[in-house]
């Protein structure tokens, strides 16, 4: 009887490297980004103190400073560029955490308006 043959893996699958998709999760947070920024928009403007301020000019109040998004999105995007171009797996990873938490803080100066 040969049970060596059922049990082991194939020799193909134990030496295949893993598939490195950060390229594809960079290019997809990017993509989604304007759309997720359109929804936090959509939030804050449903809200009856900010559609007061914007209609009436009352409870007005500011949120983090818009500098802080200008940033977090510039920095996204030069690590959205890194993500894509860059040769070596852990440069791209440590890219894509880079711009997934740039991103992230660009949607929380848009929902710091919310308070």
């Amino acid at each position: 009887m040969n049970t060596a043959s059922t049990s082991a893996p194939s020799p193909d699958r134990a030496t295949a490297p893993r598939r490195d998709r950060s390229r594809f999760w960079a290019g997809l947070a990017a993509a989604l980004f304007p759309a997720a920024c359109l929804a936090a928009g959509i939030v804050l403007l449903s809200s009856v103190q900010v559609s007061g301020c914007i209609t009436h000019g009352v409870q007005c109040t500011g949120g983090l400073p818009g500098w802080l998004f200008v940033w977090s999105t510039g920095i996204g995007a030069v690590a959205f560029a890194v993500a894509l171009a860059a040769p070596a797996l852990q440069v791209r990873q440590a890219a894509l955490t880079t711009q997934l938490l740039a991103e992230c803080t660009g949607l929380l100066v848009i929902l710091s308006y919310y308070a």
